[in-house]
């Protein structure tokens, strides 16, 4: 009998249109739903957008998950997920519902025409290693720990906790 391996996987959530919170709920279940194993969940953290700036600010998170799905096809289940909620790719870096980024698989170090792991740009986003942090404290990454990759980010001081408007 053949067990599925399980992939230990992290995942990058962000939106900034709409109900931010509603949509990165949205997508989480989705990804349950997808038969991808969500095993922690960061906080939200809200934070300025980054590249493209003249945007609302963003909402984040990072969940790690086990997966036996190989990189290519959990790439592909996130972008249909990113689809189902309404994802439009119209300004590069610009306004999304919803953005899943597959940041880490396993120790796996590859590029492709679609896929680069670790995910090239997480080691200078702020607005992702302080939710992946949450999920992995104990984390080193490329030789470094969490904390000293989030020191050299520019963005170290636009992410801050999120917290959700009262409701009255």
């Amino acid at each position: 009998m053949n067990v599925p391996v399980a992939h230990d996987v992290y995942i990058a959530l962000g939106s900034n249109m709409g109900d931010r919170a509603g949509y990165l709920e949205a997508a989480r279940k989705k990804i349950a739903e997808s038969g991808i194993r969500l095993t922690a969940v960061s906080g939200i953290y809200e934070t300025a957008p980054v590249g493209y700036t003249e945007q609302p600010a963003f909402l984040n998170q990072v969940c790690r998950a086990c997966t036996a799905l190989e990189p290519q096809s959990l790439l592909e289940t996130l972008q249909r997920i990113e689809t189902a909620l309404a994802r439009r790719r119209i300004v590069h870096w610009g306004p999304r519902t919803i953005d899943l980024d597959l940041l880490l698989y396993d120790d796996l170090h590859m590029q492709t025409e679609t896929l680069t792991l670790p995910h090239p740009r997480m080691f200078e986003r702020a607005f992702v290693l302080v939710p992946l942090r949450d999920v992995w404290p104990a984390a080193e990454i490329a030789g470094k720990p969490p904390a000293e990759w989030i020191a050299s980010c520019a963005d170290k001081n636009g992410v801050r906790p999120y917290a959700p408007p009262s409701k009255k």
